[in-house]
């Protein structure tokens, strides 16, 4: 397999690119990694069906989500919680419990998210369980 250049910029298009099932109505495509030179972050967006939200969990780095479309609600652990509008940014500091939900019963939520690592990781709150977050793409 080719390595890829670093000197040189990609143009990633979703459409084209394989979404991944995570179960529970949320689905991610991959876009910004290693496989196009990345060093040092991802990113990727990730769709919600109506009503879908997706259990507290953390990273072991610092993460950004912008709400592409949709109505969502940003719950963190022992804060608030926050109701987010389009292209409304967030910034999460690692080890730092969360979770996104959609507040729509009829129409679907869109996040892009981007970690501060190549090898991200998702820790579940409830189980402890913790994986890479690219290895979600290879399911």
């Amino acid at each position: 397999m080719t390595q890829p250049d670093p000197r040189r910029a990609a143009v990633l298009r979703p459409a084209e690119i394989k979404t991944h099932d995570r179960g529970g109505g949320a689905s991610t495509t991959p876009l910004v990694g290693p496989s196009v030179g990345a060093t040092a972050f991802i990113n990727g967006i990730t769709s919600f069906a109506p009503g879908t939200k997706i259990p507290f969990h953390s990273h072991n780095c610092e993460e950004s989500v912008v709400l592409l479309e949709g109505e969502a609600m940003l719950d963190i652990e022992g804060q608030e919680s926050v109701r987010l509008q389009a292209l409304d940014t967030t910034w999460l500091p690692p080890n730092l419990s969360h979770r996104f939900r959609n507040l729509s019963d009829t129409q679907p939520m869109k996040i892009l998210w981007i970690y501060a690592r190549l090898d991200a990781t998702r820790t579940l709150t409830e189980t402890g369980v913790t994986n890479f977050v690219s290895a979600e793409h290879d399911k």
